[in-house]
């Protein structure tokens, strides 16, 4: 494998290095490409849209490029040896930082198989730690869904966290909500940060010790508001990620349509003239048992005063969770909840529009990658930034939304 890079506080005039594996379309690259002190040298993804996905089917590797300017290594990480993809993305010194973000999937408590067997995709966590032995980087940084850390899998956590543990690191895991740190989306993941040679390990938490967010800046109205106007299934010509799959099932678009504007959804419905056709079989009984189910938010509407719920990356179809505009009778746009999930304003999606709004949902939120990157920073050299430095450019986050706690 290369040779050591070195610490990065050694000189502060050193570029500490990153590689990025399950890279997707940069979420978490996008973050640490931000800061000036971080260089990407290699990224890697399969580019599997599920499992049973043709290899590429995703095309994740072309959005990353376009933003990122360099190309991921094509590999399967279940299989790859280490020592193989290091040489294949071309590395000549072990990077100061790894990122390894596996799927998350296999984790999260929305899947009602995940509550009755262990997913095969969710070993890949455990053998994290065979590319941090190869890799030897100063940290590790993970993010994934929050049962990694509580659910009944977090065996997998547990494992690496041994494993790291023997290989001389230091690890910080735990849940949080990112709209405490400036996310206009609602979305709890756990964050694993892990440093060489530390006793300690502070969390995302550090960074804003004293410091909270307006309450207002997590708002979908504050996030995309100012977009333009889309008609079903439009585009805008000035932005071509500025558009949504359309609703081509009448009943489903007069079902959209008739859901009450800023936060309605489906049960509403009840009360419409047209109830008995709009509402499907399952919602009808739902609603004379009294029984909403596990998935409430199927064709709702978001509001504009609340952060968005969690954008998945099945955001593709407004019947799979509450994706629809607040006002506007259609689904959001690949841009709107690109924004929703800190993306800048202006990152480019490739692959199609379907692809282009499982990036979106696949991916770790830019808005926060930068903040870990600026944590990574301090405990790599020892000096506080402050939010002029942590918050993202061209996101919805703004200097001004931070102020001292309480």
């Amino acid at each position: 494998m290369p040779r050591p890079a070195g610490r990065a506080g050694d000189d502060a005039r050193v570029t500490a290095t990153v590689v990025d594996l399950f890279s997707g379309a940069g979420g978490a690259s996008a973050g640490f490409a931000a800061h000036p002190r971080f260089r990407l040298v290699g990224a890697a993804d399969a580019q599997l849209g599920k499992p049973s996905s043709k290899a590429g089917s995703l095309a994740c590797n072309a959005t990353y490029a376009a933003n990122l300017g360099l190309t991921p290594t094509a590999a399967n990480l279940g299989s790859v040896d280490p020592d193989d993809l290091g040489r294949a993305m071309g590395l000549d010194a072990n990077p100061t930082v790894l990122i390894a973000c596996p799927p998350c999937t296999g984790f999260s408590r929305t899947l009602a198989d995940n509550h009755l067997r262990d997913d095969p995709r969710n070993h890949l966590v455990r053998r994290t730690a065979l590319f941090v032995r190869a890799f030897a980087p100063e940290v590790l940084v993970m993010e994934n869904a929050r049962e990694l850390v509580m659910g009944r899998h977090q065996g997998h956590l547990a494992a690496l966290t041994a494993a790291l543990g023997k290989l001389g690191y230091g690890v910080h895991a735990a849940t949080h909500l990112l709209n405490r740190f400036g996310l206009p989306q609602k979305r709890e993941r756990a964050l694993v940060v892990a440093i060489r040679g530390a006793t300690h390990v502070p969390g995302l938490d550090e960074l804003w010790t004293g410091l909270e967010v307006d309450p207002k800046a997590t708002h979908v109205r504050r996030a995309i508001w100012h977009l333009p106007a889309l008609d079903n299934g439009g585009v805008d010509p000035e932005d071509p990620a500025h558009a949504c799959s359309a609703i081509h099932d009448p009943l489903a678009l007069r079902r959209t349509a008739a859901i009450p504007h800023d936060g309605g959804s489906w049960f509403d419905l009840a009360e419409h003239p047209d109830a008995a056709r709009l509402l499907t079989p399952t919602m009808a009984d739902r609603l004379a048992r009294g029984d909403l189910g596990s998935h409430p938010d199927v064709y709702g509407r978001m509001h504009w005063d609340r952060p968005a719920p969690t954008v998945k990356r099945e955001c593709s179809h407004v019947g799979n969770g509450r994706y629809t505009h607040p006002e506007q009778d259609r689904l959001c746009s690949v841009r709107e909840l690109g924004i929703l999930n800190g993306f800048p304003a202006d990152y480019r999606f490739c692959g199609g529009l379907n692809n282009g709004y499982r990036h979106v949902g696949d991916a770790v939120p830019p808005l926060i990658s930068h903040q870990l990157a600026w944590l990574v920073d301090r405990l790599l050299t020892g000096q506080r930034p402050g939010p002029e430095q942590w918050v993202l450019p061209n996101t919805s986050l703004q200097v001004d939304d931070i102020r001292p706690a309480g």
